[in-house]
């Protein structure tokens, strides 16, 4: 199992790290050309709409280069990066890597794949990577905070388009 570098525990204060898995896609391949279903568009844009209403204007949005990832942060709107590191397959700790975390400034917004996004959650909540999925279309936002000496990783909230 991957475990999170000790570096990443150490001068955390205040980033929203939100894990956003990309909406239903297309079965077939190539994998990375994978577009959204008619239900994923209308996910993608049910949860834009709920992210747009609760999240910062300067929130830094990153996606994974693969066709169904950039198609979900499309319905946010808003200016996002392509990431490499984030594509299908990615490991967690570079995901998180790629995020800044803990040291970036403000909200970050990752539109990605399980099981990366489901372990990146669980590096920073136990430790450690563990199986934990995110429904398609649903997100993860955690931040994190130093209570004394003692940084944490707290979890903000989950929300699924079914709770919409």
């Amino acid at each position: 199992m991957a475990r999170l570098p000790s570096r990443v525990f150490t001068d955390v204060d205040g980033m929203d790290l939100i894990l956003w898995r990309h909406a239903d896609a297309q079965d077939g391949s190539p994998d990375m050309e994978r577009a959204l279903t008619d239900k994923g568009v209308q996910q993608a844009q049910r949860m834009a709409a709920w992210l747009n209403a609760h999240l910062p204007k300067s929130t830094r949005v990153l996606s994974s280069p693969a066709v169904r990832a950039y198609q979900t942060a499309d319905a946010l709107e808003r200016k996002y990066e392509t990431i490499p590191q984030i594509a299908p397959g990615a490991d967690a700790v570079h995901v998180l890597a790629a995020a800044g975390w803990p040291d970036a400034k403000g909200c970050v917004l990752v539109v990605g794949h399980q099981p990366t996004l489901g372990e990146a959650a669980s590096l920073l909540l136990f430790g450690e990577a563990r199986p934990l999925s995110i429904k398609k279309a649903g997100l993860l936002w955690l931040t994190n905070r130093v209570r004394g000496d003692h940084p944490q990783t707290v979890l903000k909230g989950a929300m699924t388009v079914e709770l919409l």
